[in-house]
């Protein structure tokens, strides 16, 4: 009988896929990419049409010869890489090292790991799609070219092994932005009011808002404002000017897809980003499942689009109706896809939604089995009918002035009992008594009026980095991961609470990166490029057009940037520490961890010490010099140089003024200095240099 070879990409893969096939089918792995630009150099050829030089990876030798020994005993060769186009490349990157050009080669793909998938992929071979490769080639070398050109100019500015990359020099500089953003943000305070009123005839009192004053919307800004309000308030009676009733629809979520996975899975489980996807390829590969062997539970991972088969979507209409009821199951359901998705294959789903999560849990470790019950759950409900609620609006009139109170009830929970969104997890909503009417009889009980101060925007998240970069265009599925991994691996951002702070290592990059290379930066820049390569993959771009537009402008700015850099090349500069060791004057090196003391004796000497830069403040606590420090994740901040005797710091820069307004220590914002009290508010326009 006929022998046939099947190559997947990863080792997990072959005994689930084993599975499906008879014994006419050999499967194996060829552990990702088997071909690549050469490490050593920039791997392609300026003065012939931009072609790539690939050479064989180091250590895929005994993989290659493992695979060219099969394809001499088989008949047919099937390439089942991933279904995406790094999965199209290293399908043809294989074709070429196995030299399979006059072998029976076949493409197949399949968008989950399931009998029927598979064997329906066998039954509709294709032929590599060379447009799928070609976008993945532009994108290789346009990121080759972004690193190997400007990564050695970084080490020349920062003394360190550290790199500069397409796509994550433009997603360091959107955390950057968001930093110098809150950190020029200066507090404004403003008030709230609550009243609190009972009801003649109810026991439990009712709590509304201060909506409006004199017919305009309610502002205060300090509590003299505020008092002043209250005061005109004194002696008047208040009445149920009106009560509105309404209903509200609550749409079904759409199903995951990469980036609103990453997100979700960061909200509501606490995952991030790198173990989502690990956690979610297991998934997608095979887990060995009691009573139906290894299967594949999930389609494929990365991807931008919402689109279901009609075969999924039968399959969870059928659920849902004999689940929950007829109801409960919205045939008119569909999801939209955004401008920008490349709407290669589905969106993530289960590959059965007939496996309920509570019956393989015990097949499942705790974190695949938290992630596949959150993509279930949302799959189900996204072909749920939307929740209806009934909606009330009370407005009480009282001297001058309108308090507002307001609450919903479900009247039909539709897919919010399976699903509730991450922005929803912690809504609340209030329950109004039924004794409340037009006519009812209030009587005040107490005003609570609340100090309010602005707040800055948000640190960025990994979730909300992902939103953003998606938002902008920037990157596609398969890049959020290992573009913020590699900012984090880099030091060029560190997480703590959730929370991403830029570094001083990653500050003195984007700066270096937003001086010399503006473009490469550019939100819109990448953006558009990344619309150049989808046309790449569509077909209507020639790959080697987008190299060769990008290149010379490319070299024109590191030609710029070179000649710059060695007139402004730092020297190690000499600090005033002496070496304890040999007695030489220590000079400010730059590491991993940002700046730090080392003897110029080097390699005679090896004496190295922590660098605290003096910022010409004294320590508001103590009068000694309060220096820059950096926390154990690299987050910098001023701290007293006596620590751990004196415990001062600041996220903010201190400056020399005193607030004259409290007599507290200020701060720098931005060009604005601030009293380091907030409740003290007072600002004022920082002196040019």
């Amino acid at each position: 009988m006929a022998k046939n070879l099947v190559i997947v990409e990863s080792p997990a893969k072959v005994k689930t896929i084993k599975k499906f096939l008879g014994k006419n089918y050999e499967v194996m792995a060829s552990n990702g990419h088997v071909r690549d630009l050469p490490k050593s150099q920039l791997g392609f050829d300026a003065e012939n049409d931009f072609e790539p030089k690939y050479i064989t990876i180091r250590g895929k030798g005994e993989v290659l010869a493992a695979l060219r020994k099969e394809v001499k005993k088989a008949d047919k060769i099937y390439l089942a890489t991933d279904p995406d186009r790094e999965g199209e490349a290293i399908s043809w990157h294989l074709s070429k090292a196995l030299k399979l050009e006059d072998k029976k080669v076949a493409r197949i793909s399949f968008n989950e790991i399931t009998q029927t998938a598979v064997k329906t992929s066998l039954k509709n071979p294709r032929e590599i799609d060379m447009n799928l490769v070609d976008a993945q080639q532009a994108r290789r070398m346009l990121d080759r070219m972004v690193g190997y050109r400007i990564s050695p100019l970084i080490w020349q500015k920062v003394k360190r092994g550290l790199s500069a990359g397409r796509v994550q020099s433009v997603a360091l500089r959107i955390v950057c932005d968001r930093e110098a953003e809150i950190d020029a943000f200066i507090p404004e305070e403003y008030w709230s009011m609550d009243a609190v009123f009972a009801i003649k005839g109810e026991k439990k009192p009712v709590v509304a808002k201060l909506v409006s004053v004199n017919g305009n919307k309610f502002a205060a800004s300090n509590k003299e404002e505020m008092d002043r309000i209250i005061e005109g308030l004194k002696g008047a009676s208040y009445h149920v000017s009106s009560i509105k009733k309404g209903e509200r629809t609550r749409k079904a979520p759409l199903p995951f897809t990469t980036s609103t996975l990453q997100q979700d899975a960061s909200k509501l489980l606490n995952f991030p980003i790198s173990k989502t996807m690990r956690i979610a390829q297991q998934l997608y590969e095979g887990v060995d499942v009691k009573g139906y062997g290894t299967i594949g539970l999930i389609t494929y991972l990365r991807t931008d689009s919402v689109r279901i088969s009609d075969e999924a979507k039968a399959s969870a209409a059928e659920f849902i109706r004999n689940t929950y009821g007829e109801e409960y199951h919205d045939a008119t359901v569909s999801g939209k896809n955004s401008s920008n998705a490349q709407d290669a294959h589905e969106a993530i789903r289960p590959s059965d939604i007939n496996r309920i999560p509570s019956d393989i849990k015990d097949s499942l470790s705790r974190d695949q089995f938290r992630l596949y019950q959150l993509i279930w759950r949302r799959f189900a409900a996204s072909q749920m009918a939307n929740a209806q609620y009934e909606t009330t609006s009370v407005t009480i009139s009282g001297g001058n002035c309108e308090f507002r109170l307001s609450s919903q009830r479900v009247l039909f929970d539709g897919f919010m009992s399976v699903y509730v969104e991450s922005d929803e997890a912690q809504e609340k909503s209030n329950t109004l008594t039924k004794g409340l009417t037009e006519e009812s009889e209030l009587m005040l009980q107490e005003f609570d009026p609340q100090q309010h101060f602005t707040q800055p925007p948000a640190h960025f998240t990994e979730a909300s980095l992902v939103k953003t970069l998606e938002e902008l265009g920037i990157g596609r599925p398969s890049t959020y991961s290992p573009t913020i991994s590699t900012i984090l691996a880099r030091r060029y951002i560190t997480k703590e609470n959730k929370n991403l702070y830029v570094t001083e290592i990653g500050e003195a990059v984007n700066n270096i990166m937003n001086e010399f290379f503006s473009t490469i930066v550019d939100e819109n820049f990448t953006a558009n490029m990344e619309a150049l390569l989808d046309g790449v993959a569509e077909g209507r771009v020639e790959w080697k057009s987008v190299i060769a537009n990008f290149y010379p402008d490319l070299e024109k700015a590191v030609s710029k940037a070179e000649a710059e850099l060695e007139k402004v090349e730092i020297a190690d500069e000499v600090s005033d520490e002496v070496c304890e060791v040999c007695g030489r004057q220590m000079v400010i090196k730059y590491g991993p961890y940002g700046k730090f003391l080392a003897c110029p004796g080097f390699p005679e000497c090896r004496n190295t010490m922590p660098y605290f830069e003096k910022i010409g403040v004294a320590c508001p606590k103590c009068g000694k010099d309060v220096v820059i420090k950096m926390s154990k994740k690299g987050r910098k901040f001023y701290g007293c140089i006596d620590n751990p005797n004196c415990d001062f710091m600041s996220w903010a820069r201190p400056v020399t003024d005193k607030c004259p307004k409290c007599g507290g220590y200020m701060v720098q914002k931005g060009n604005k200095i601030a009293c380091a009290d907030a409740e003290c508010g007072f600002v004022f326009e920082k002196q040019e240099d």
